[in-house]
């Protein structure tokens, strides 16, 4: 596409700003300002160092003879900056012939590529168009913008996220990779919210989001191995502890998981965990009679075996409270 017959006369020409008009299929809709305006402040004091790329059309008005005016086929951002700096004329190649509008979109794309510009969901929109107005399938749209198949597959894919997601990815509040675990959920909409919801709130890597995505999508055959109480339980100790709790249950007794992403958030269960055992001494008579808590040999032998309230003990002392908050003593199995 750079070879020179491509030019008229190979040649730079100096073109007013005001008669180049925006090249309609530019793929990209979100300009940064404040690139923007640095740019300008470069070009005021150097110039635009990089010719635009246009086409020539002529066009006749009644009473003034021919007139001709220029189109931008690469190089928006640029004429953009030249504005705001005030900068009347700038350099152009003029490309020969009647570019058509497949043609005009494809060189906005791998220009806006090549400089790595476009945005994950503006990308994922000019792939849709060549493939929905142009009737390009996967492999020729990979072919004419250096990608393979897979690539774009994976970038159109994006659009089947919702609305926020997508706009949230275009403003850079989440990454392309945080897409992946998203759209794993893709038939699970309530799922896919809450996980959406965890990534904007606590800043989850998209390792962390992946595990949770994977988890979610092993969930509900999990569940059928566990009883409406402990379902109940599972959600009143999420509630309670405002992060995700898992109860995994095996032939003999299971495992309780409580998710945490920082020592910010450990340090919150723990308190939390504090607070319901301080709560429960309080409660508890003072001279409660002693009960046996069933042992472990005890609880095999019986078909529903449940944990008796220990008897009431005392209030931790001020040094034991300031025990460091990952030590063993402040957690009870």
């Amino acid at each position: 596409m750079q070879d020179p017959k491509h030019y008229i006369h190979e040649s730079i020409y100096w073109v007013e700003g005001e008669r180049i008009k925006p090249n309609p299929f530019q793929p990209r809709r979100t300009f940064d300002e404040a690139a923007l305006a640095s740019l300008a402040e470069s070009i005021r004091q150097y110039g635009v160092l990089q010719p635009l790329t246009v086409t020539r059309m002529e066009k006749e008005r009644p009473g003034e003879g021919i007139f001709v005016e220029y189109e931008l086929v690469a190089g928006e951002r640029r004429l953009r900056a030249a504005k705001l700096a005030g900068i009347g004329s700038v350099p152009v190649v003029i490309r020969c012939g009647e570019d058509d509008d497949r043609m005009k979109l494809e060189l906005a794309i791998i220009e806006n590529l090549q400089r790595e510009d476009l945005n994950p969901i503006d990308r994922a929109q000019a792939f849709n168009r060549l493939s929905v107005d142009f009737g390009l399938n996967n492999v020729e749209i990979g072919k004419r913008v250096g990608k393979s198949r897979e690539y774009v597959s994976n970038t159109l894919r994006i659009l089947q996220l919702p609305k926020d997601m997508q706009e949230a990815l275009a403003r850079g509040e989440i990454n392309e990779g945080h897409t992946r675990p998203l759209l794993m959920l893709i038939d699970k909409t309530q799922e896919q919210r809450v996980l959406f919801d965890e990534i904007m709130q606590k800043k989850l890597t998209v390792r962390d989001a992946e595990q949770l995505a994977r988890r979610v999508a092993v969930e509900r055959a999990r569940k059928g191995d566990l009883t409406p109480e402990l379902l109940l339980l599972e959600r009143e100790l999420t509630e309670a502890l405002g992060t995700r709790v898992r109860i995994e249950k095996k032939e003999q007794g299971g495992k309780l998981l409580i998710d945490f992403f920082s020592a910010d958030d450990l340090a919150h269960i723990r308190k939390m965990l504090s607070h319901s055992q301080a709560q429960t001494h309080v409660q508890q008579p003072a001279y409660a009679p002693a009960q046996a808590i069933v042992a472990p040999e005890d609880a095999a032998s019986s078909p529903s075996a449940t944990l008796a309230t220990p008897p009431a003990t005392l209030a931790p002392s001020p040094e034991e409270t300031s025990d460091d908050l990952y030590s063993n003593s402040n957690f009870s199995v």
